[in-house]
């Protein structure tokens, strides 16, 4: 699909273009982080404050090249609202019915990261309780055990909108990962955690020793804390949420290594 669209940017401290930084951050920092494939797979996310759009990069588009400005609105129908270039096929066919169906799915981030597909291919993908980082995850993963091909209707994003229920990860079979949250920071952070998980998992199983699982009580209990539980030693109600600390954290390693480009 390659569209033109006049080009209406939003206010520099507006929550729109707010939002189009910290996408753009994630877009750089999943580069950086060797959880991107080139120009290929998407970080979208729903315009705030609209029900019937999201933002795309242009096909094309290397990650690490992604600043604020350079994304396009597009509609849950696929058509271009606002900005210039192409659309890969399978962004409209997998993200905008979740965008759609899913109102906590405000940011969707499917990629190839390596650890997280590596697991994918296995015919038990399944992460495993054998450590603290995988059970903060656990409960948040669905498991597509079905490879249709290539996403080439939208058909497909609402198969994967309902396996998704309300869970926050999908493990595509033989594909990858897909993670929503209801910001780019609660997105990527959970990314990045699955990601490392996936990695310490595939090292363990490396090993061929017998795995350590943790005892299913434990397992139950530590869920709880997890959603439940303050993050600080004495203040059970912090201002800002963990993932938004540890986003702000990455965006500041960002300028340091990237400088403010992402920002314009």
């Amino acid at each position: 699909m390659n569209q033109t669209r006049r080009i209406e940017k939003a206010a520099p401290d507006s929550v729109e273009w707010k939002a189009r930084v910290d996408l753009a951050a994630a877009h750089r920092l999943a580069v950086r982080q060797d959880m991107s494939e080139g120009i290929f797979n998407h970080l979208t996310l729903a315009v705030p404050g609209r029900s019937d759009r999201f933002l795309l990069i242009p096909f094309g588009l290397h990650w690490s090249e992604v600043t604020a400005s350079s994304f396009l609105e597009v509609s849950y129908e696929g058509e271009i609202l606002s900005g210039e270039g192409d659309i890969e096929r399978s962004s409209v066919c997998i993200h905008a019915p979740i965008h759609r169906l899913n109102p906590k799915a405000a940011a969707v981030f499917h990629t190839h990261m390596p650890y997280a597909s590596a697991l994918t291919r296995l015919k038990d993908p399944r992460m495993l309780p054998i450590g603290q980082t995988e059970i903060s995850l656990i409960d948040k993963i669905a498991y597509d055990e079905h490879y249709p091909g290539f996403a080439h209707n939208p058909e497909e994003g609402e198969r994967l909108a309902r396996l998704l229920g309300d869970k926050s990860i999908v493990f595509m079979a033989n594909h990858g990962a897909l993670v929503t949250g209801e910001t780019v920071a609660e997105a990527y952070n959970r990314l990045y955690y699955l990601e490392r998980a996936c990695q310490v998992q595939l090292y363990a199983m490396w090993t061929q020793r017998e795995l350590r699982m943790v005892d299913p009580a434990v397992v139950e209990f530590t869920t709880s804390q997890f959603r439940h539980d303050s993050y600080l030693f004495n203040n059970p109600k912090p201002e800002r949420k963990a993932y938004e600390l540890h986003f702000d954290a990455l965006k500041r390693m960002l300028e340091h290594t990237d400088g403010p480009g992402y920002r314009s």
